[in-house]
């Protein structure tokens, strides 16, 4: 269970530090930042919705074009997903605000945190729950035009009740640079399937296990991110990286290139210890962690990547796989240039 607890941690400006009066005790103990745990719910409603969304969108494309008139499977789904998404989010205020007191709408300018790899999560987000929502929407009007507007709408909407009940917490705050990341993941997807009534250029996302051998960093991660490897996969922004992956093939229809072949450009960071510095101070003002000798550093990176919805397959179960592996960036060699101007190879890169 959460609950409010009295910690030894206060908000640092910049840092993402919760208020004592509003830290959690999870049941390892481990106290979390505010900004790191609203990206959280966000992120694990998506990675609920998705699968979901896809799942029931191949049930629906199994059904002939007869099965039902148009008329009928749009209002048969504008009055599914108006149910699911109002039941989520009642779910969603049960689990996470009700256990807060409320406020008077307010905002909170994060924009400058964590070198803004949480926001580009946030873009990514946006970016699949549109894609998710869309099959769905299609199968539904059998309209290309009407089904890329009410999937974008309808995603973005979504997003938008969250970031408001962010706004009526008192623990979290509106977030317009969170608005601004929705709406570029949205809009990605909306200009490609409007302009190309196809995804030529998706917005990927990778994850590899970090590893921290010094001891101080070593509990720093622990309280901050977890131990385990799926909250660090969640939490932990110096082991994420996001991708723009274009398909080469899409652009160059002529040419004899893999149409499943993609090129990529990655963004990710290191020496992330805190929102915007890394520092962390106690109740009393005392210094509990510093590690302001570690630079954070921008990464982006060049790499190759598949395109799994391109690779001919009949069966239906093996296109819902595909369809669903292509919010992942596949592992591959890569070259990586930090704000240092350090260049890296990687044989392998995830």
């Amino acid at each position: 269970m959460r609950k409010k607890i009295q910690s030894s941690y206060q908000e640092v400006p910049g840092t993402g530090i919760l208020p004592a009066e509003y830290q959690l005790l999870e049941p390892n103990n481990q106290e979390e930042p505010s900004v790191v745990i609203a990206f959280i719910k966000k992120r694990c409603t998506l990675l609920f919705i998705l699968p979901l969304s896809l799942f029931f969108f191949n049930i629906c494309s199994a059904q002939t074009t007869d099965s039902f008139s148009i008329k009928k499977r749009t209002w048969a789904m504008a009055g599914g997903q108006a149910a699911f998404y109002a039941g989520s989010l009642l779910a969603l205020n049960q689990a996470w605000y009700a256990n807060y007191p409320s406020a008077p709408l307010h905002s909170f300018d994060d924009s400058r945190e964590w070198l803004q790899v949480d926001k580009t999560g946030h873009a990514w987000t946006a970016y699949q729950l549109s894609r998710g929502t869309y099959g769905m929407w299609k199968w539904a009007t059998q309209n290309e035009k009407k089904a890329a507007l009410l999937s974008g709408i309808s995603s973005l909407g979504y997003m938008t009740v969250i970031e408001f009940l962010d706004g009526k917490s008192a623990e979290w705050g509106w977030s317009w640079s969170d608005i601004g990341a929705n709406f570029t993941g949205t809009g990605l997807f909306l200009s490609q399937q409007l302009a190309w009534k196809e995804q030529r250029i998706y917005l990927k996302w990778s994850f590899h296990p970090g590893s921290y051998s010094e001891p101080d960093l070593k509990a720093r991660a622990n309280q901050l991110f977890g131990k385990s490897w799926y909250e660090q996969m969640l939490k932990d922004y110096n082991t994420q990286t996001y991708w723009l992956s274009a398909n080469i093939h899409s652009f160059f229809k002529d040419s004899k290139i893999p149409k499943w072949l993609n090129l990529s450009i990655g963004y990710g960071a290191d020496g992330l210890w805190g929102g915007e510095e890394n520092i962390a101070k106690n109740a009393a003002g005392q210094v509990t962690f510093d590690r302001t000798d570690i630079k954070r550093i921008r990464q982006f990176y060049l790499a190759p990547d598949i395109d799994f919805t391109r690779i001919p397959t009949k069966k239906k179960w093996l296109k819902t796989v595909f369809y669903c592996l292509n919010s992942l960036k596949m592992p591959a060699p890569a070259l990586m240039l930090n704000s240092s101007g350090k260049l890296k190879g990687y044989f392998l890169y995830f």
